[in-house]
């Protein structure tokens, strides 16, 4: 990852108990070379003192309209950074933010500011999940915003759960990104995630217990390195990726379509999603009634959408494949990578329920037409997403 040397950061920090660690991002990002300045909200110096950020930074660092009487300080703030970084980014500060108000230093800031912006959100979960919030994060992600987190973990007060800001090294790698000096910037990444179900009747499908959870864990890595990343998104999945160009699809053939389409025009493609191998030959206009007795399901099989783009792919495209295997997984995934004339392979254990579909873990092996690039370990399924985008970057690199 590269550092974010020479880049001039305005470092916001609103309203919470994780302004904390504002200090510590201040001190990493001005560690690392960035010219840091500080804009604090006035809840925020209820936490953490506009004297501790300017300190770390070198630099004033200022929370009202007014510090610097006789300029428009608002302006010169916003003219004068190349990134901009709010963290910890409260729920009030995010509905500002999607709605155009400036009713203080931060906001009109960052009102009159056009370059990249990060958000790094911290509250409790009950706000994160509230339609308003998800509707202010679409509208700015639709900007362009680049959000990092939040995570699962400790909140204020004892409490648990999903609203925890990232870590501060996260949040310097999503600087670096948005300023385009990630090691992937300008990289067009494809990824597919997820399940596909393939219809039986209206009500009732063939698929599998893919979460979509590892695809997105790819996406979220790939963007946070400063690539340019579309995902094409099977339907019961988790949430979508933080960041990045979206498509739902729902069968094989929807995923294929859109998958073919795109194709020419990436750079990588990150086969993860669990495409269903069969569907229904025919598939009933209305509802099967039980009845009239179990059904007799004649299947053929689905498009074969990982061989399709190995005959296809240029020399200088980067193709990454998965094989769920429930024994001899390596030995299976290499057989994979041959047949469909992959870069790189992902030979991963499933039916257990701490590794595979669904789990927040994989045991899983990194193969390469060469032999094993990463051996068969437990991983998290970030960890594993960022050894394949190691990997699969590095042959970008080459190409």
């Amino acid at each position: 990852m590269a550092e974010p040397r020479g880049l001039r950061v305005l470092l916001g920090v609103s309203g919470g108990i994780a302004a904390y660690k504002a200090a510590i991002l201040a001190r990493l990002l001005t560690g690392e070379g960035a010219d840091v300045t500080g804009v604090l909200t006035e809840a925020a110096t209820r936490f953490v003192g506009a004297e501790t950020i300017a300190a770390l930074t070198g630099h004033p660092a200022y929370t009202t309209l007014w510090d610097r009487p006789g300029e428009v300080l608002h302006v010169r703030l916003a003219h004068g950074a190349d990134v901009a970084v709010v963290a910890p980014c409260t729920a009030n500060v995010i509905a500002k933010l999607a709605h155009g108000l400036a009713d203080d230093l931060l906001t009109a800031t960052l009102l009159e500011y056009r370059g990249p912006l990060v958000i790094a959100p911290a509250m409790h979960t009950g706000m994160w999940t509230a339609p308003a919030t998800q509707a202010n994060v679409a509208t700015l992600s639709a900007r362009g915003a680049r959000f990092v987190g939040p995570v699962e973990g400790p909140l204020a007060h004892g409490d648990e759960g999903l609203g925890r800001m990232s870590e501060p090294r996260e949040i310097v790698d999503a600087v670096t990104a948005s300023a385009g000096s990630g090691d992937l910037a300008g990289v067009r990444v494809l990824v597919t995630a997820g399940p596909t179900h393939e219809p039986i009747d209206p009500v009732r499908f063939i698929g599998n217990r893919s979460s979509g959870k590892m695809g997105v864990a790819i996406a979220d890595e790939a963007s946070r390195r400063g690539a340019s990343v579309t995902v094409v998104l099977g339907p019961d999945t988790i949430a979508a990726p933080r960041t990045g160009d979206v498509v739902r699809v729902g069968t094989a053939e929807e995923m294929r379509a859109a998958v073919i389409e795109r194709f020419p025009s990436v750079d990588v493609v990150v086969m993860a999603a669990a495409v269903a191998d069969f569907r229904p030959k025919t598939v009933a206009d209305t509802k099967l009634k039980k009845d009239a007795g179990a059904p007799e399901l004649l299947l053929e099989p689905t498009p074969d959408i990982l061989s399709e783009l190995g005959e296809r792919k240029r020399p200088d495209q980067v193709l990454v494949g998965f094989a769920a295997e429930t024994d001899d997984v390596e030995r299976a995934g290499a057989q994979k990578l041959r047949r469909k004339h992959l870069d790189l392979l992902v030979a991963n254990l499933v039916g257990r329920d701490d590794t595979g579909f669904g789990s927040d873990g994989n045991e899983a092996a990194i193969l390469g037409p060469r032999g094993t690039l990463e051996p068969m370990r437990t991983w998290t399924k970030t960890e594993l997403a960022r050894a394949i985008v190691d990997r699969a970057g590095e042959l970008t690199r080459r190409a």
